[in-house]
């Protein structure tokens, strides 16, 4: 009987030690180490099916289609690790020579002194990171202007006071800038091209007219959906509707 019993706790821990979602990652990272990019997706998807998401796991992910030649899938993954961390340097310079396989090339309208202010400081915080930049402002500027209350010496009191005043500005730039954050995130969607080669049309029909041809990777916005099409934009304007499957919209577990 106690034999029984170690033979099961031995299959248990081994169970529980394969599940382990560091021993996963670790064990997908020597896979990838040795070129097999194949199993190391799947231990990298087992994972994510856990819902224990990450931008080096998306980045990581992204690897290894880029190994196997996927370009949209390799794009992706990239894009969802920038999502989850704007500020994943390697993600983003990887998805920099991602891009360079693609065959679409698209000219962006030109943008605003506002839209290049968005793009160069907002966005390079998610609004979580906005949202903690938010609450370490707040705690700092009330303990300054604690130090402020009990100071005497009007020298000190004049910097607790201004310090603390600054501090609070700096409070309501980020949440401001969080809940703009939030709101383009709930708001604003974008999808990559799955398909090899798919025709947009200028309704969302399959007998209308195809106005203009996307390959796989090119990254787009999504506008609206009716059944199984969506109504997409491009960075240069043009606006159509694709048929759903050809397309993976952009999102977080």
């Amino acid at each position: 009987m106690k034999k029984h019993l170690l033979y099961i706790w031995f299959f248990i821990s081994c169970f529980v030690s394969a599940q382990n979602p560091e021993t996963l990652f670790k064990e997908a990272n020597d896979l990838y180490k040795v070129g097999k990019y194949e199993e190391a997706i799947a231990l990298y998807q087992k994972i994510e099916t856990l819902n224990l998401i990450s931008s080096e796991l998306y980045y990581n992910l992204g690897n290894c289609y880029y190994k196997l030649n996927h370009v949209a899938e390799t794009i992706y993954n990239y894009e969802k690790a920038l999502l989850i961390n704007p500020l994943n340097e390697d993600a983003n310079n990887n998805l920099i020579f991602a891009k360079r396989l693609t065959i679409d090339t698209i000219e962006a309208l030109p943008k605003s002194v506002i839209q290049k202010f968005d793009e160069s400081y907002i966005k390079k915080l998610s609004y979580n990171d906005w949202a903690i930049l938010a609450v370490i402002f707040s705690a700092l500027g009330a303990l300054l202007f604690l130090f402020f209350y009990f100071s005497y010496t009007p020298s000190k009191k004049r910097f607790y006071f201004v310090s603390s005043i600054i501090c609070f500005l700096f409070l309501i730039i980020s949440v401001s800038f969080s809940y703009k954050e939030y709101n383009d995130e709930q708001t604003n969607s974008y999808g990559i091209i799955f398909a090899e080669k798919t025709e947009i049309k200028n309704a969302p029909t399959l007998n209308s007219d195809a106005i203009f041809t996307l390959h796989e990777g090119t990254k787009v916005k999504v506008l609206d959906a009716v059944d199984n099409w969506k109504k997409i934009k491009l960075d240069d304007g043009k606006i159509g509707w694709i048929d759903a499957e050809d397309l993976k919209v952009l999102k977080i577990i």
